[in-house]
């Protein structure tokens, strides 16, 4: 087994398919065949799987390929800082929540890069098992997983079996969020049966390990309420919340200059006790760079300011 092996096999999978990766890795598909045969019998394993839709991965190769992409990663930094005089690219990836103080964070983070040398910043908004699996497999370095503290078992058993480093960032009550031109606005305390004639707004991929997702969507969603619009990003949901006044969003705290720039307020729920966290989580092979210290840093300077 040699780099190269391994290059190979990381390009089938990307690609799942042997003649298409042959042909980025210009060369001939029955050499890379061999190579790929070559490399299974070394491991004593079956990498991957021939089926009439493609090339897919079996178990092993699925446990054998997230170690292949984080070693190819790191010799081709390598190749790239010493090869060519090239200058020391600055790079830096994060799967986050949907939330706006870790937008806030990036905002500021963005002030720490450098001009004066190359840059790769990857800033991803998605769900938790999407957030699990690209830091497992290596395709960013940091993540932060939101969830219900009621599931801190699931998660933390998940963290140890996949090797992940964990820290708690932040642990919150959702706020209400309607618009300005709502009747809730008006309102000091609501309770949850006032939202009965409401539409709920909701992300609609929540993820808790080892549940089905109709109980997940059970416990996330309002008990009252049978009227929701699912959304998969932020923009939309503050110009829903924003234009149509019979809507309501359960939020963690967000920044006073977004609430004005989209005429919606935060508002107090006080029989609200669900409590949720914001985990840091990292392989455990990951050493954490500057970079990454600077964004955790930020990270903890917006939830101070979006949390009074």
């Amino acid at each position: 087994m040699n780099i190269l092996h391994l290059k190979y096999a990381v390009e089938v999978a990307k690609t799942h398919s042997i003649s298409k990766a042959a042909e980025n890795l210009y060369m001939g598909q029955p050499n890379l065949s061999r190579a790929i045969k070559e490399l299974e019998e070394s491991l004593g394993i079956t990498i991957f799987k021939r089926t009439t839709k493609g090339i897919t991965t079996t178990p092993d190769g699925d446990e054998f390929l997230q170690r292949a992409r984080r070693i190819v990663s790191q010799v081709e930094e390598v190749e790239e800082l010493y090869q060519n005089g090239r200058a020391k690219k600055q790079q830096f990836s994060v799967c986050v929540p949907r939330a706006s103080y870790f937008a806030e964070a990036m905002a500021e983070f963005a002030k720490h890069i450098s001009p004066d040398m190359p840059a790769e910043i990857f800033y991803k908004e998605t769900n938790s098992m999407r957030t699990i699996n690209n830091v497992v497999k290596g395709d960013f370095d940091l993540g932060i997983v939101r969830y219900q503290s009621s599931f801190e078992k699931y998660f933390r058993e998940m963290f140890a079996e996949k090797k992940l480093v964990y820290e708690t960032v932040s642990e919150f009550t959702y706020s209400l969020l309607v618009s300005r031109k709502s009747p809730l606005a008006e309102k000091e305390d609501i309770s949850l049966e006032e939202l009965n004639s409401y539409i709920e707004i909701t992300h609609g991929d929540p993820y808790v390990p080892s549940l089905p997702l109709i109980d997940v969507k059970k416990a996330e969603l309002s008990e009252h309420v049978d009227k929701h619009i699912y959304v998969f990003e932020r923009a939309s949901q503050f110009v829903l919340l924003g234009n149509v006044p019979n809507t309501f969003m359960w939020v963690s705290p967000i920044p006073q200059h977004l609430l004005d720039n989209y005429d919606l307020v935060a508002k107090r729920c006080s029989k609200n006790k669900k409590v949720y966290k914001d985990v840091l989580i990292y392989r455990k092979d990951h050493h954490l760079t500057e970079l990454d210290k600077q964004f955790i840093t930020d990270v903890c300077n917006a939830k101070h300011e979006c949390f009074k």
